[in-house]
């Protein structure tokens, strides 16, 4: 049998936290495998959030595909397989001319799982100029979003020049974490004008947690009232970018 497209990890972690992110937002994912890498991009159905998936093939140990190919899986099939892999388990993914997807876990699980029809529409990114960017290290995000999340379903962030302010208020009462640029948990701070954005906790924590781990620090690039950007870098290549609408005030 032969294969129109392979691709080996060094370890499982990455995959997993890929597969995690995609399965916050969609039940169905469509991958595009190219000569390049890998790429996905997808919208939740309400249109609140989209995600956008960039895999080269430099971050693979190996890869092999000859033309542009379109997979498509439901994304919790795949995610119980790929959470069968320990920590240092490579996997290797295949596409079998027969239209399964092949997937084999360390040296000895193989599985295979049927493909469904791909459904993605093109979803083009959105353009924006960015006024405030804020990096900060991913531990140090979780605890903000957890910190609000005891009071608030949303986060509104405020940057300056000189710190970027996180909080939240609900009917139980409110709460603010300020920080100072500089310090280890902000690791960057560019503002072109003092910005505010007030976003979901409900798709923010979620994707947040299903990448934090294998992500060292996180890049928010936002303008006031616009949507929110966040960049994870997942391993030492690939990377995420997760953006989420505002919420607009009824």
């Amino acid at each position: 049998m032969s294969l129109v497209f392979s691709a080996i990890t060094s370890g499982s972690d990455d995959l997993k936290a890929i597969i995690s992110a995609i399965s916050t937002l969609v039940e169905e994912a469509t991958f595009v495998a190219s000569a390049e890498g890998i790429t996905f991009r997808g919208m939740d159905p309400s249109h609140v959030a989209l995600i956008d998936i960039s895999w080269p093939n430099s971050a693979f140990e190996k890869y092999e595909c000859d033309s542009d190919i379109k997979f498509g899986v439901r994304i919790d099939e795949f995610s119980k397989l790929i959470k069968r892999a320990e920590k240092k388990d490579s996997i290797e993914l295949g596409i079998s001319d027969d239209n399964m997807l092949l997937v084999t876990i360390g040296k000895n699980k193989k599985y295979k799982i049927r493909l469904i029809e791909s459904s993605a529409s093109d979803t083009p990114l959105p353009k924006i100029p960015y006024d405030a960017k804020i990096e900060l290290s991913s531990t140090a995000f979780d605890k903000i979003l957890g910190d609000v999340q005891v009071v608030s379903d949303y986060l509104t962030m405020i940057a300056t020049e000189s710190k970027a302010e996180f909080s939240g208020k609900g009917d139980s009462g409110e709460v603010v974490i300020e920080l100072q640029k500089g310090t280890d948990d902000v690791q960057d701070l560019s503002v072109k004008q003092e910005s505010t954005g007030t976003y979901s906790l409900e798709y923010l924590n979620p994707v947040v947690k299903a990448v934090g781990t294998t992500t060292g620090s996180i890049i928010c690039e936002y303008s006031s009232a616009k949507p929110l950007r966040i960049e994870f870098k997942v391993g030492n290549i690939g990377r995420i970018h997760f953006y989420l609408a505002p919420r607009v005030e009824s």
